[in-house]
């Protein structure tokens, strides 16, 4: 009996991913603020030889209106590895898993036959993710050896604030299956999750609920200390909690888990996008010791001061712009940590051979609040938004970002209009970073939409878990 063919993206390891073949096409979800167009997957050219290179080469809309489409992920990747051997005949990295954040609905594009025309193949309602899983607001998907991991942040229909959490979804029928907790502890808000396969524990952090997001940063809740600050430790196999660590309740929001790549490693980065001691945005490692999970501060980035005249209303008390940790990603070989500081516009390289001690080696700024720090192919043009939703490649010489956070924030920080670009970096194998003057999609080329998450074809640095050294 022949054995079933494995998709050839599927990498054992994270050297044998980052030797792939690099990427030729970026999808990017892009969403209209208004809610007058159709949100859309849109597909940009990625390869410099190409003659289409950085230009949205693929459109696919999504039905309906108002879902603002967000994070978004592969319905398979390198962790169905880790049940080598089982039935994966037809599983492959083929389709995307596309939730809308707030209509809670979750649209299934096939990226086959032709990966420039991905088309929708399924609708799940949000009402059949609430019925099955007790769940809604779908915000962020891995997919693991056994489905797909989808993180919401609501509750049931009726009772959106929650508790939130993970729903379990069949990554061949992509059916609900139900929730993925079977004992959720003290753990009531719900952000990313992500896990270290080979020690059998999930890691998930914490935003705050529906009505604590959707019109945009409530300040008294902020400086109240009610956003989340705590990071949760969970049985992956048995979906049951087992630890909390509350970073402090200064800490603010703490937001993208990244797990070291390295399967026999037991350590992680997760981001705070701010403290209300003074405004500082934070990062901080997790690792094992003992029996028990600990996490350190490991970066701090301060706010910079500036002219409340040149401020939104929300800041102008403070006199200071945010630094604003919205997202941030780990190289494949786990060398360098990228942090997006939204506010000030700058995107940090960090060289984290130690995690323990990270060491700054790498920074571009593009927009800001502040500075509006233009794109060098368009000196003319001051850009609002800054370095948000970021992807590295595989093989760790590209970094892209788009510049739009979420619909509501967006319109606080950015009151005069955020715009919409995205943008490549150049990363240099010894640290340091520079801005690829070819590549830059912006304004028109997303048709009046805010682009918002990146998956690289073929898998990138946030996409996958491998399973072998």
């Amino acid at each position: 009996m022949s054995q079933p063919t494995v998709d050839p993206t599927f990498y054992r390891s994270a050297s044998e991913a980052a030797a792939a073949p690099p990427e030729e096409l970026a999808y990017v979800v892009a969403f209209d603020r208004a809610a007058q167009q159709h949100d859309a997957m849109t597909v940009v050219d990625v390869n410099p030889a190409s003659g289409s290179y950085g230009q949205v080469v693929g459109w696919t809309d999504v039905p309906g209106v108002g879902h603002e489409l967000h994070h978004f992920g592969w319905n398979a990747c390198s962790s169905a590895l880790q049940h080598e051997g089982h039935d994966m005949s037809g599983l492959s990295r083929r389709y995307l898993l596309v939730p809308g954040l707030r209509s809670s609905d979750i649209h299934i594009l096939d990226t086959q036959p032709d990966p420039r025309s991905p088309r929708l193949v399924r609708t799940i309602s949000g009402k059949e993710l609430s019925d099955k899983a007790g769940y809604s607001r779908p915000h962020t998907m891995h997919c693991g050896p056994d489905g797909v991991f989808l993180t919401c942040i609501g509750g049931p229909e009726g009772n959106d604030d929650g508790p939130g959490g993970i729903a379990l979804l069949d990554h061949s029928t992509f059916d609900v299956v139900r929730a993925w907790e079977t004992d959720r502890g003290p753990q009531h808000f719900a952000y990313d999750a992500w896990w270290h396969l080979n020690q059998n524990t999930l890691i998930s952090s914490e935003w705050g609920s529906p009505s604590m997001i959707e019109d945009g940063v409530v300040p008294e809740l902020l400086l109240g200390g009610k956003y989340g600050h705590a990071l949760h430790f969970w049985d992956l196999a048995e979906g049951r909690h087992l630890q909390s660590v509350d970073l402090g309740v200064q800490h603010q929001m703490v937001l993208e888990v990244r797990p070291s790549h390295d399967p026999e490693a037991t350590w992680g980065f997760v981001g705070v996008v701010i403290s209300t001691e003074d405004l500082s945005g934070s990062i901080w490692r997790w690792f094992r010791d003992g029996a028990d999970w600990k996490v350190e501060k490991v970066i701090t980035v301060p706010a910079e001061p500036a002219d409340p005249d040149r401020l939104p209303p929300a800041l102008k008390p403070f006199g200071a712009v945010p630094p604003l940790i919205t997202d941030i990603d780990l190289s494949v070989d786990d060398r360098f940590l990228y942090v997006s500081c939204w506010g000030t516009g700058e995107m940090k390289q960090f060289d984290v051979t130690d995690p323990a001690h990270p060491r700054q080696t790498g920074s571009v700024r593009l927009g800001g609040i502040v500075d509006r720090a233009p794109h060098p192919a368009r000196p003319d043009l001051s850009l609002a938004g800054g370095p948000q939703m970021v992807e590295v490649s595989r093989d760790g010489r590209r970094v892209y970002f788009t510049n739009s956070l979420y619909g509501a924030w967006d319109d606080q920080f950015y009151p005069d209009g955020v715009g919409a670009w995205m943008a490549m970096l150049d990363a240099d194998p010894a640290g340091g970073l520079g801005v690829n003057e070819r590549f830059f999609p912006h304004g028109d080329d997303f048709r009046g939409l805010r682009p918002h998450q990146i998956r690289l074809q073929g898998g990138d640095a946030s996409s996958d878990s491998y399973c072998y050294r």
